[in-house]
């Protein structure tokens, strides 16, 4: 079992916030630092405010040594394709090859409103996504000192050269999620090297995986090329007590907690819940870390949960 952090920085987080939580995270050897990529917080004022994605991973970049760095996702509503493959790939660069690459179709409609970005029905959303993944792959992939086109619904291209190319090749690792029964799981298949699901049940999980495996078979493709990882919110405790103050610092009920993710409880008893994870093919978990002060938590977690995998 692979284990990473993951924080929502528009919850309320400045840069120096989620950099201590990298630091930790790599002293610690997580194997990776995702980040949402949203811009308004889901709840409370978020203060202070937003910090944009891929201009923090640039930072991290230079900040950090061998921690890889990623979105959980990217959303494709925000920036066009050809821009968001040049800053994808010079964070790359910048990182020296450690740069992972989520993206979705986007579906929080109250930042979209909140900083002029346009916010079309699903399935124009689903449909850009997968255009960006198109253009994206293409202008990575393209050989060298040939230029790139592309003819879509969405998008067009013309004589693009097609730089910078990522340091990882053919690029960066892909990573797709999402409960959609259908489109999601071939899309996964077509594009990504990991498919997430995200804040599920162990039940959703299985049915998910088993749709991507079945995708993944359908376009003749390895099944075991694809990663299977999944997110939850991370409260743990070395006895109830600090359980319960770890949910009462991150404003959630402690039984609402307790039957929805299997990382929340003791250590002993956290390894006894992801047992169920395994089984269904679970083979990363993403920490939703949710108080970034709180690095004892990473501490914890990493010397009494991920060392028993």
């Amino acid at each position: 079992m692979d284990f990473r952090v993951f924080v929502e920085p528009q919850q309320g987080a400045s840069y120096t916030d989620q950099l201590a939580v990298a630091r930790a995270a790599e002293e610690l050897n997580f194997s990776a630092f995702f980040r949402s990529d949203h811009y308004v917080a889901m709840s409370g004022e978020g203060l202070p405010g937003p910090t944009d994605s891929w201009v923090t991973l640039g930072a991290l970049a230079r900040e950090t040594t061998t921690i890889r760095l990623g979105t959980l996702v990217t959303s494709a509503t925000f920036r066009h394709p050809g821009p968001l493959a040049i800053s994808v790939a010079q964070v790359d660069a910048m990182s020296g090859g450690r740069v992972e690459f989520g993206i979705g179709a986007g579906w929080f409609e109250d930042e979209h409103r909140a900083y002029a970005i346009p916010f079309p029905p699903l399935g124009e959303r689903f449909a850009r996504l997968t255009e960006q993944l198109e253009i994206i792959t293409g202008l990575w992939t393209a050989p060298d000192g040939e230029l790139f086109d592309y003819a879509g619904g969405h998008y067009a291209i013309a004589g693009s050269p097609a730089l910078p190319k990522p340091v990882q090749q053919p690029h960066p690792p892909i990573i797709v999620g999402g409960l959609g029964a259908r489109r999601t799981p071939l899309l996964a298949a077509t594009f990504a090297d990991e498919f997430n699901v995200p804040f599920a049940s162990i039940e959703t999980i299985e049915t998910q995986y088993r749709r991507v495996g079945e995708a993944v078979s359908s376009i003749g493709r390895d099944p075991g090329s694809m990663t299977y990882s999944a997110a939850f919110v991370v409260c743990a405790g070395r006895d109830d007590a600090e359980v319960a103050r770890r949910a009462a610092a991150i404003g959630r009920d402690l039984d609402e907690l307790q039957s929805n993710t299997p990382l929340v409880g003791t250590p002993d008893q956290i390894v006894d819940q992801l047992g169920a994870a395994v089984e269904v093919g679970v083979q990363r978990v993403y920490l939703q870390v949710l108080d970034l002060a709180d690095l004892d938590h990473l501490e914890l977690f990493a010397h009494e949960v991920a060392r028993q995998f």
